[in-house]
């Protein structure tokens, strides 16, 4: 490892144009965190602020620091502790995330004894405090964090790094590329690196990574998408109480994007005049759109509930429930009907399929699944992929009709996930 990774220019580069776009962001950043709520927990852990309480109890300790950005990563982080725990039983293991909605993963999964922090922004000055703080003797990165000063300082100071579950989508090896020049060395300084698949394990030795660090150890997502121990909701009580008949079909739009869910209520409410049974099941991606989302679909002619508003109503009549709330997702896959994966109509990138599958459900997807080529593979054959919203209603439609063949869809999807566990 060289004595000191990156040149001084470009730390200095770096840093100069990070510290313009951290000042030029904080008005939209700081209107997102007002939106979602309870952002004054740990605001001072995000540039580096740790309370004391916190530094009595790594005082001395030997310390693992994982990092997961958000619920995805979380989870995935909370899977992999799991299996670690007897190694780490003489270390003191602190997990952060950077979402508000990681934050609340991290406080539900994370057994007691290991910490919950907000990772702080890439300023060095923050990485700086960090790392005095937490003097991690190793630093385990979930999925695809590469961030320069936190990269530089840990080699600086001889912290070994390692990556797990690892996957670079198209998007981001043609960035990485055409930053080669910064990002190779960042790259070339991690001690080890899982990979899902074998195409990742091809790309990361072109984006800097040593060869003989990169292994493929599979895809963690399998292996997370159902927790052990989850407590959650009663699926069946709030659709009963959003008006859903017994024994009805449903429809879900699973981590939908802008602009998806009026083109999923449109399509709900002309197979609704086919299927009188049907009810519609709305979970934006970004919980803090729920009220905006059911005010659109209240404008198409659709009765929509909102989770958050479960205890403050009586049972009523409607068509459809918009899920306005964090970690729930999960709980209704296995009373849907029918799937549709958010962000693949669109949006780019799509959405992981992987807990719907995991459920056993029949799933849809739309063209732009790019983020989630290698889980495509895995599950071929166990989900439909329609290119557009006319082939959407169609299929929606077939499925509807059909219970034999959405059964035998979700139980080939369900066994796809067992075999990729481990």
């Amino acid at each position: 490892m060289p004595e000191r990774m990156g040149a001084w220019w470009q730390r200095a580069l770096y840093n100069l144009l990070f510290h313009a776009s951290l000042l030029l962001s904080v008005p939209y950043y700081g209107w997102r965190m007002w939106r979602r709520g309870n952002w004054r927990q740990g605001f001072g852990e995000r540039f580096g602020f740790l309370s004391r309480s916190l530094q009595e109890r790594l005082r001395g300790a030997r310390v693992v620091w994982f990092h997961a950005v958000s619920v995805g990563e979380v989870r995935i982080a909370a899977c992999l502790l799991r299996q670690l725990a007897p190694s780490l039983s003489g270390w003191k293991v602190v997990v952060s995330t950077t979402t508000t909605t990681g934050r609340g993963e991290l406080e539900r999964l994370l057994p007691t004894g290991m910490e919950r922090i907000y990772c702080s922004v890439d300023a060095f000055w923050a990485v700086q405090r960090s790392l005095r703080l937490l003097h991690p003797e190793v630093v385990v990165l979930v999925e695809a964090e590469i961030w320069p000063n936190l990269l530089w300082q840990l080699s600086d100071r001889r912290i070994p790094v390692f990556l797990v579950n690892a996957r670079v989508s198209e998007r981001s090896a043609v960035r990485y590329r055409k930053g080669r020049f910064l990002f190779a060395p960042l790259f070339a300084s991690l001690a080890g690196v899982g990979v899902q698949n074998e195409r990742d394990r091809g790309i990361l030795p072109e984006l800097g990574c040593r060869p003989e660090r990169v292994r493929v150890t599979g895809n963690l997502k399998f292996d997370a998408s159902l927790p052990e121990g989850a407590e959650g909701p009663d699926p069946r009580r709030l659709l009963r109480w959003a008006g859903a008949g017994e024994g009805g079909r449903v429809l879900m739009g699973s981590s939908t994007h802008p602009g998806e869910e009026r083109m999923l209520g449109e399509i709900f409410l002309r197979l609704q005049d086919r299927f009188p049974d049907l009810f519609l099941v709305m979970v934006p991606r970004h919980f803090e759109r729920g009220g905006a989302v059911g005010r659109d679909l209240r404008q198409l002619g659709i009765r929509t509930r909102l989770r958050s508003e479960s205890r403050k109503h009586a049972v009523g009549s409607g068509d459809c429930l918009v899920l306005d709330s964090t970690g729930e997702l999960r709980f209704f896959y296995p009373v849907a009907d029918v799937v549709v994966i958010g962000k693949s109509f669109l949006s780019r990138g799509g959405q992981s399929p992987v807990e719907a599958a995991a459920a056993g459900t029949a799933i849809v997807i739309g063209p732009h699944m790019e983020n989630f080529r290698g889980i495509l593979e895995c599950l071929e054959g166990c989900l439909i992929r329609v290119p557009d919203a006319i082939g959407l209603e169609r299929e929606l439609g077939t499925l509807l009709a059909d219970g034999d063949r959405r059964r035998r869809m979700g139980e080939r999807a369900r066994r796809e996930v067992e075999r990729h566990r481990g």
